[in-house]
């Protein structure tokens, strides 16, 4: 038996491969965990700094809406840039930038610097400096992995982000409990010199394809190409199916109270419970190396996420809620694993910064529209209808979609095709 306890464990737990097989990912992987976990404590500390100053629910709101406008804007464009220019570098000043930015908001709280608009303003900047980083970086994977180990890289990546938002978030209050704001904004400082020191070891990354198509890059041929490939287009349309009619976030402090008899613990548990889901399924993720039909796999895992919310919305038990809004978040993962590999394979190196800037555009834009529809439906109907209501409604839109783009489910990793 134990010679099999080995392959087991790589059936069953995330593919490590490559980490192993290639130095500059790992450094990379490693660098942007650490700058990851930095950034959720940061964004908990602006936050509780916006409220002592404020007082005001409505002026922590609006760090979400001053970070999302740039990221948006910048998403597009910095997909653009990452196709004309040395990646490398892209990545690099950017997240020079980013660690600039942290030492300000240090600084600031060091100085007694207490003003919202300045807080609303690097916040902005931060997001601008995201919105270029990140392009260039996920855009690189493919020049750095062969194609066969990039579902396991994407999964890698979820654990970063997964990771990211249950420990940075603790971390930086404990720290800003401790220690103050100035404490937390300075070790993301710190923490940005891994992310720094993995993009500068790595080697030149300008686009392939030749320079003078790189240099007549924009947003619109981006767009264009991505209009004629509807594979790609639907790894979008899946994704904005699940984030808008069935994010049921906006509604938690409503539901811990009415539904589960709860109080703010109660919210913070079925805030953390997607994310639980989503780093156990990214924890378990051997075996999705393994699968083919990526589109398939998307439209299931969709799916599952539709109907998981919609559970959810017809569950009184606490422990049950949670269970199922864990699943939800487990089938997220997976979902995003594929539509990632999907984005890195079939598109040709040349566009891949641009079709990385459109993803950050919908996985920003997404949970956030979202938590409006959901809040809306909340208040004009209920939220029992809102959630489960939206859950069916997701199930029932990418049923639709398949029919309508049946070749998206035949999509094979072995031949990929936008």
């Amino acid at each position: 038996m134990e010679p099999h306890g080995p392959v087991t464990k790589r059936r069953i737990l995330a593919d490590l491969t490559p980490l192993r097989t290639s130095v500059d990912y790992r450094r990379l992987w490693a660098g942007n965990t650490i700058s990851w976990i930095g950034q959720a404590m940061t964004s908990l500390a602006v936050s509780l700094q916006v409220y002592d100053i404020t007082h005001s629910s409505f002026s922590v709101g609006l760090v979400g809406l001053f970070s999302l406008v740039p990221l948006v804007v910048f998403g597009l464009y910095g997909g653009a840039i990452a196709d004309t220019v040395d990646r490398r570098k892209l990545g690099l000043y950017s997240a020079l930038g980013s660690c600039a930015l942290s030492l300000a908001l240090a600084a600031g709280a060091f100085a007694g610097f207490h003003h919202v608009w300045f807080l609303y303003s690097v916040v902005a900047l931060q997001a601008v400096c995201g919105a270029l980083n990140s392009p260039a970086r996920t855009s690189m994977i493919p020049r750095l992995l062969p194609p066969e180990q990039l579902p396991a890289a994407n999964a890698l990546s979820s654990i970063t982000t997964t990771g990211g938002m249950m420990l940075g978030p603790m971390l930086g209050g404990f720290i800003v409990g401790l220690w103050g704001y100035q404490a937390a904004y300075a070790v993301d400082a710190v923490a940005f010199s891994a992310s720094l020191y993995a993009m500068w070891r790595l080697p030149a990354m300008r686009p392939e394809g030749g320079g003078a198509g790189a240099k007549r890059a924009s947003v619109l041929d981006g767009l264009r190409f991505l209009a004629t490939r509807p594979n790609l287009r639907m790894t979008f349309f899946t994704d904005m199916c699940a984030m808008v009619l069935a994010h049921p976030r906006a509604l938690f402090p409503a539901v811990a109270v009415v539904w589960f008899g709860g109080d703010a613990t109660t919210v913070g548990l079925l805030v953390a419970a997607p994310a639980v889901g989503a780093l156990l399924g990214s924890v378990f993720s051997g075996w999705i190396g393994r699968i083919r039909r990526h589109g398939l796999a998307i439209l299931l895992s969709v799916a599952g996420w539709g109907t998981a919310v919609a559970v959810f919305g017809l569950t009184r038990e606490l422990w049950l809620g949670l269970l199922f809004l864990a699943l939800a978040g487990c089938a997220d993962t997976i979902s995003m694993v594929f539509r990632s590999t999907m984005l890195q394979a079939a598109v040709p190196d040349e566009m891949r910064g641009r079709l990385q800037g459109v993803f950050i555009v919908v996985v920003a834009g997404g949970p956030r529209l979202g938590d409006f529809v959901a809040g809306a439906v909340g208040d004009v109907a209920s939220p029992v209808l809102a959630v489960t209501g939206g859950g069916v409604a997701c199930v029932i839109a990418v049923g639709l979609l398949a029919l309508k783009w049946r070749g998206f489910a035949r999509y094979d990793a072995k031949v990929p095709e936008a």
